[in-house]
């Protein structure tokens, strides 16, 4: 096995929010929809900032953007609903980046509370609100989890500013 020489290091200022960015950027992560009911209707925003927390209880957690026009919808809901994406989903989480009420072009359901349910994704879990920290400028929101679907497919990845595809080494 051939391994490439290391490339040097370059050093992030923290002062400089776009340095510390290409830093974080460096760690792939996966891609969910939150969705929540308002009362202007579904809402619902992309975030890669998911996370289990716990097993007993069923605890996961995600953190919007105190900035988001959407953030005070998601952090004042009782019930939210995390579609973890596709890698035939990229169209879904690019359009839920910029705009929260795409419904009308989706296959998705309401769970008995009226929480939206996206169709299709890899996994979903639907939360009840459990906790909100102030985490700098975002929250972290923990849900705990009242119901949980999945199925088969490849994941949709975030890294380096961009959605690709997950590929195995095997």
């Amino acid at each position: 096995m051939t391994v490439a020489p290391p490339q040097p290091f370059q050093r992030a200022d923290l002062g400089d929010a776009r340095a510390l960015r290409q830093a974080l950027g460096r760690f792939a992560t996966g891609v969910t929809v939150i969705t929540t009911e308002t009362e202007s209707g579904p809402l619902g925003i992309t975030a890669n900032s998911f996370s289990s927390v716990s097993l007993d209880p069923p605890l996961v957690l995600w953190s919007p953007a105190k900035a988001s026009r959407r953030f005070a919808p998601f952090t004042e809901c009782d019930a939210f609903a995390i579609h973890v994406l596709g890698d035939d989903q990229s169209d879904v989480a690019k359009t839920f980046v910029t705009e929260g009420n795409i419904f009308d072009r989706l296959d998705w359901s309401r769970a008995e509370d009226g929480t939206p349910l996206i169709e299709g994704c890899l996994a979903r879990f639907y939360c009840r609100m459990h906790a909100i920290h102030d985490a700098g400028d975002h929250a972290i929101v923990i849900g705990r989890v009242e119901g949980a679907t999945y199925r088969d497919g490849a994941p949709l990845v975030f890294a380096g500013g961009q959605f690709g595809l997950f590929r195995g080494l095997d």
